[in-house]
């Protein structure tokens, strides 16, 4: 055992806007310092990585002073908001692209999945892919026929294992790109969210897999996914990457709720569609805008005697069938869901939606909830597949008894925190 991966002071600096290092001056004169023994200059500029923000200089630092260690057979789980530096530090690792300043220090070899198709060759069958793959990773052809039936039956393309793969559909690939990357022989594992591409069924064989070998081939795994309940379940450390920078490292309990309180701080600090813009991009959907409306509502403070609606207004981009459309409202202090709901609860058949944008409004009824602080969680589905929004977005709510009554007895205080309609019947002996 011992740390099989260590990365010192990594940064990585770009140039906005331009391939390469920039302008001939700027090339020439890195040159300049570079024979004289002398620091790149343009390492001394540059700002953090908050795409949120317009900054004034042209260089960016998508990785700053990063410093932690692997040990071997962790799985070490990666998150962040888009932008946040996840995918450039899988790079940089996988040696796809060179670091600005630092170094990093791997023992043993790697097998990177970071796209769809990541050093497939497009001309090339399944067959020929599998074996050009084990041939980079340094194997012997001999090491590559010995596991070779196994991948092809983890991938499930057995049909199609002599046809060129560009023309296998995005999810074949990925299929048979996972399969070789965990099982030929290397010692590290680099999985970045491509697994997302696949299906439900193939996401959990694929996450059951990285499991497998970090347990008992002693493979150390490094996966990146805005899959929380992946993450938690996979991963023994966690790793929370923000603006370029390691924001928590750490137990995953502990940088899971590191991650969820920060992202609820941004809703109760700034304004929510900042927030919302902030949040992963999905292929199917894009929650543009959330509201709660009420009559009387002083800001983010309800009454409890009037009905509340919750507003959603959201973009399909492409066609897709189940997906739901919900929200939880949970008691703030313990975070303990009262109940949830989805859009379609009523409904008895699965509907597909097609692109546009959309607004679904759901109303919670007067006096259904009493006075005290809740959150309101926002929940976005495809039935049966994975979730979209499930702890990223949760809304505070406050709601008062201003009237004081609700019976001829008043509001009085009593266990619980839902007030809903009980009809009694009452008859005499």
């Amino acid at each position: 055992m011992g740390a099989v991966i260590r990365v010192e002071q990594l940064s990585k600096q770009y140039r906005l806007g331009l391939v390469g290092t920039g302008t001939l001056s700027h090339d020439l004169n890195r040159w300049w310092y570079r024979v004289r023994g002398k620091e790149d200059p343009y390492l001394k500029i540059g700002e953090v990585n908050d795409r949120a923000s317009k900054g004034s200089s042209e260089y960016v630092w998508a990785l700053k002073d990063i410093n932690f260690d692997v040990q071997q057979g962790e799985v070490l789980g990666i998150i962040g908001r888009n932008g946040a530096g996840k995918s450039t530090l899988l790079k940089v690792m996988s040696r796809t692209t060179a670091p600005s300043i630092g170094r990093i220090r791997i023992r043993g070899r790697v097998a990177s999945l970071l796209e769809v198709g990541t050093g497939f060759h497009p001309e090339l069958t399944g067959k020929e892919n599998i074996y050009l793959n084990g041939a980079i990773l340094g194997m012997k052809k001999q090491e590559i026929d010995r596991k070779f039936d196994e991948i092809v039956d983890f991938a499930g393309v057995e049909r199609y294992i002599d046809t060129p793969v560009k023309r296998y559909s995005s999810g074949m690939y990925v299929r048979l790109a996972f399969g070789v990357a965990a099982h030929l022989e290397s010692e590290i594992l680099i999985v970045d969210e491509v697994l997302a591409v696949g299906d439900v069924e193939f996401q959990k064989r694929s996450l059951g897999k990285m499991g497998e070998v970090s347990r008992s081939g002693g493979k150390t795994v490094l996966f990146v996914s805005h899959n929380m309940t992946s993450i938690g379940s996979l991963c023994n450390r966690l790793l929370v990457m923000k603006n370029g920078q390691v924001d928590f490292h750490g137990g995953v309990k502990e940088g899971l709720n590191h991650y969820i309180n920060n992202i609820q701080s941004a809703a109760e600090g700034a304004d929510l569609r900042e927030l919302l813009k902030a949040l992963p991009e999905d292929e199917y959907f894009e929650l543009l805008d959330f509201d709660m409306v009420q009559e009387e509502s002083d800001g983010d403070i309800f009454v409890s005697h009037l009905p509340v609606d919750m507003v959603f207004t959201y973009r399909i981009r492409k066609p897709i069938s189940g997906l739901r459309v919900g929200f939880e409202v949970q008691e703030k202090k313990s975070e303990l869901t009262l109940f949830s709901v989805f859009h379609d609860d009523s409904y008895d058949e699965i509907l597909p939606w097609i692109p546009g944008v959309y607004t679904s409004r759901a109303r919670i009824d007067a006096n259904l909830l009493r006075e005290s602080s809740y959150l309101v969680n926002l929940t976005v589905c495809i039935h049966n597949v994975r979730w979209i929004l499930n702890g990223q977005v949760k809304v505070p709510m406050e709601v008062k008894n201003l009237t004081g009554l609700t019976s001829i007895y008043g509001f009085e205080k009593r266990p619980g925190f839902l007030l809903p309609p009980i009809h009694w019947e009452n008859k005499g002996a």
